[in-house]
């Protein structure tokens, strides 16, 4: 039988050894050390990179390295840990508001509780899947109308890897001078016009969980605006202690530093970033390639010369009119095992149906690559349809729940060979009905 094919497992360039031995051989295994303060400063010379990209008639394009920018990077335990400090550092407080895109992973809205502020999800445009900037203004509008105040930040994602409309979210927030969050932790190595996402805005999210394109085995950072800014950072990642010989806490803050364990896996990982980038690339060209004559099947690529995926997963559309096999049978169970990843399912859904899920042909698509044993996946469901937060404010337009009935991930990490693609396109093709 085939190897399981998963969709984004991170590979280890064999650096990583080296890193985490120097790390035990110098008694370093604690949040903090050398390893840490390297991976920030191999961060910084990544993200800080600019080109400039000039398209030309004939559609060629070439670029050039320009001026670098010079933001500063704390590594932490978590993307998750990232987007709650900036948001901190943005000043969000209980009864505050933060818009934030629905078409995302929960990471980016928990946070926001976390603080007991409320998020206001933000629908989707068609072109990037990402936040609608003409939604974001109006929610801006309203919020004021309704509130009386302006809300304390805006957090754009980057679903995938697909850059978001950065020009004009940027507008926007300097407009209403409101701090924009990027949420990047499925965007490393995204650009947009030559710039890396989380470079735009006051504060930038990076993942580097186990899929993510390069991994510390858990963990994240934030990138901060300059010097004054990751110091803050820091200081409330290492529980806010103040500069006493005793422990003195004027503030409250949280233990959010990322191993020097797990920075040498990331220094590591950094050796091969640029080949991870490619190969995530090479990825999406080929399912391109293979399904372009399949009827009813369309991968998402970059909407425009200015988006620069890292396509950090391969993601598709089914039209809703196309048969798969089994689709009759969709939905007919609970689930009970593992599904989108090792850790399982903890507490067993009281139906196998929700007001807000794929269409049959989806659910009996991802079945069907499941027992071929490729791993793949719905897109995320919109955080307003989450019950979870069935209350919180909201401004939609359809986009997001359009695709996340539609929509489907496939695998795309280094481990995905040529062949393994070939392999998934053909399992895709015998489960299509004639």
């Amino acid at each position: 039988m085939r190897d399981r094919i998963y969709l984004c497992l991170a590979h280890m360039s064999g650096k990583e050894q080296d890193f985490i031995k120097e790390a035990f051989d110098t008694n370093w295994v604690v949040p903090m050390g050398p390893n840490v303060n390297a991976f920030e400063k191999d961060l910084e010379n990544f993200v800080n990179k600019r080109v400039e990209v000039v398209t030309s008639n004939n559609g060629a394009v070439e670029t050039s390295e320009v001026e670098p920018l010079d933001k500063k990077v704390v590594c932490l335990s978590a993307g998750t840990a990232a987007v709650h400090l900036a948001l901190i550092a943005c000043g969000v407080k209980p009864g505050d508001e933060v818009l934030v895109q629905s078409f995302t992973f929960c990471a980016s809205s928990h946070p926001i509780t976390y603080l007991g502020a409320t998020p206001v999800f933000i629908d989707s445009e068609k072109d990037s899947w990402n936040i609608d900037p003409d939604l974001l203004e109006e929610a801006i509008k309203d919020r004021i109308a309704k509130t009386g105040k302006k809300p304390k930040a805006i957090i754009p994602v980057a679903l995938y890897g697909m850059p978001y409309q950065i020009d004009k979210i940027m507008e926007i927030a300097n407009r209403y001078e409101i701090p924009v969050i990027e949420d990047g932790a499925e965007g490393f190595g995204s650009m947009f016009r030559g710039q890396s996402l989380g470079t735009f805005g006051e504060y930038g999210v990076l993942s580097f969980n186990g899929n993510k394109m390069i991994t510390t085995s858990g963990g994240g950072a934030l990138i901060c605006p300059d010097e004054e800014k990751a110091k803050e950072i820091l200081w409330y990642a290492t529980q806010a202690r103040e500069s006493y010989p005793y422990y003195q806490h004027e503030a409250i803050g949280y233990n959010y530093r990322m191993s020097n364990i797990c920075a040498g896996i990331g220094r590591g990982q950094m050796t091969v970033l640029e080949d991870h980038i490619a190969h995530h690339k090479h990825v999406q060209e080929l399912y391109c390639e293979l399904l372009k004559d399949v009827k009813g099947i369309k991968m998402h690529g970059n909407p425009g010369p200015d988006y620069d995926s890292n396509f950090w997963l391969c993601t598709a559309t089914l039209d809703p009119d196309l048969k798969i096999k089994g689709q009759e049978k969709a939905y007919k169970q609970v689930i009970t095992g593992a599904v989108g990843g090792a850790a399982g399912v903890t507490h067993t859904a009281s139906t196998a149906v929700t007001d807000c899920q794929p269409n049959a042909n989806v659910e009996a698509l991802r079945v069907a690559l499941d027992s071929a044993n490729v791993e793949a996946r719905p897109l995320w469901k919109p955080m307003h349809k989450q019950p979870v937060y069935k209350d919180a404010p909201a401004y939609t337009n359809g986009v997001s729940e359009e695709l996340f009935a539609v929509g489907i991930c496939l695998p795309a990490g280094p481990y995905v060979s040529d062949e393994d693609v070939k392999y998934i396109v053909d399992t895709i093709k015998a489960n299509i009905e004639d």
